[in-house]
């Protein structure tokens, strides 16, 4: 029980923390008071140190289950505000941990949480360095697992509307091609295979349709859009320069994507059916890898000026006005945004850059920077939107 407790405990302590809307002192910071067993005096000693809530967790047996039973008060009126009870096996303790964490920033901000979102990514963690597989991991970086076992190069992970498939980039069949994963039954499935380059699957926001890229007679590369059956093929763009790494938008009535149709690689965005394309970036020599906020307000994406490194940019749709977000020494790529939009998943590398491509997260205004993942190489994260 003391290890579930242990779980339960720092888990939920790291999802309010990333949720970025509390401050929490712990057990070294209240070690100073003399508690009394009594809540209204107890309640009064907690606000001594500046705390304006309680929160109460008790980890208990059942049976062979465990219990979780969380508890939120207002020290000022004393009035008890949240109280929830979760009940199941110690291997969803992380789970319950999370469904509490999330519960108790919904009463604080309106907004639900995103402790029990998740995020996938491609990894070459494995012993053969050429092989690459798809992996999911929870918001916090932790119980990271592969989706794919493929054994080969499989790349570009991107989420289904509703958070049971993912969309993938593979070279299972020789040549790249689309594949989706059933995420409740772990069956993978061919979307588009023919030709010799289909790669960068993005769903509408139905759920019905993969837009991706496919090269064409001649060796061009342009966006196209199929059903996720593969059929019912439709070409969006037709231009000289080359057409890649389409993003669908949350409301389903644009697609960004990148071209070098001007002569460098920047972000476009056109309507949903091809038409009305219009340029987004307007600084750096080379932009890539477009992801939209959840309220389609603004585009993330990688810029690279003269040197050769990557930096995060987030541009205001409407006004065009950009941010840069990330400055370290190093290189920041393929940026993704949280369902809630207040943090940006990336990959990166900090320093020299001559160490691993790594999965970090950091608030949407660059600050915050928490490192996800650490064994082999990581690229490519893409965010869930909430689950049901």
């Amino acid at each position: 029980m003391g290890a579930a407790a242990n779980t339960v405990d720092s888990t939920v302590r790291q999802d309010l923390l990333i949720s970025r809307a509390f401050a929490i002192q712990g057990q070294t910071e209240l070690s100073v008071l003399e508690l009394t067993g009594e809540p209204a005096r107890d309640f009064e000693l907690y606000r001594s140190l500046g705390n304006e809530i309680l929160l109460q967790i008790e980890v208990l047996a059942e049976g062979d289950q465990v219990v979780v039973e969380g508890r939120v008060f207002d020290l000022a009126s004393g009035d008890s505000l949240l109280g929830k009870r979760y009940l199941g096996d110690s291997s969803v303790a992380r789970r319950m941990a999370h469904s509490l964490a999330d519960e108790i920033v919904l009463l604080f901000t309106g907004r639900r949480g995103i402790a029990l979102t998740t995020i996938a990514f491609y990894s070459d963690r494995q012993a053969e360095n050429r092989i690459k597989e798809i992996y999911l991991m929870d918001a916090d970086g932790q119980n990271q697992r592969p989706i794919t076992n493929h054994r080969t190069v499989s790349l570009t992970p991107a989420w289904s509307p509703t958070g049971t498939a993912v969309a993938y980039t593979s070279f299972f069949s020789g040549l790249p091609g689309v594949y989706v994963v059933d995420l409740p039954t772990g069956q993978k499935r061919p979307v588009v295979t023919e030709g010799s380059f289909n790669a960068s699957p993005t769903f509408s926001r139905d759920g019905r349709s993969i837009a991706f890229a496919r090269s064409v007679p001649g060796g061009n590369i342009e966006i196209f859009v199929t059903d996720t059956a593969g059929g019912n093929l439709q070409r969006l763009t037709n231009s000289r320069g080359i057409d890649t790494n389409p993003a669908w938008s949350p409301n389903g009535r644009q697609i960004a994507f990148t071209s070098d149709r001007g002569g460098n690689p920047q972000i476009y965005i056109m309507d949903a059916d091809g038409t009305n394309v219009r340029r987004i970036s307007r600084s750096g020599r080379y932009n890539d890898g477009a992801a939209w906020s959840p309220d389609g307000a603004r585009i993330a994406y990688a810029q690279r000026e003269a040197i050769e490194r990557f930096d995060i940019v987030a541009v205001d749709v409407v006004t065009g006005e950009a941010r840069e977000l990330t400055s370290a020494p190093g290189s920041h790529e393929t940026p993704t945004f949280s369902p809630d939009g207040l943090r940006i998943a990336f990959a990166g590398k900090y320093g020299s850059g001559r160490g691993a491509t790594q999965i970090y997260v950091m608030g949407d205004d660059g600050s915050d920077v928490r490192q996800l993942t650490s064994e082999g190489n990581n690229f490519s994260p893409s965010w869930s939107g909430y689950v049901p």
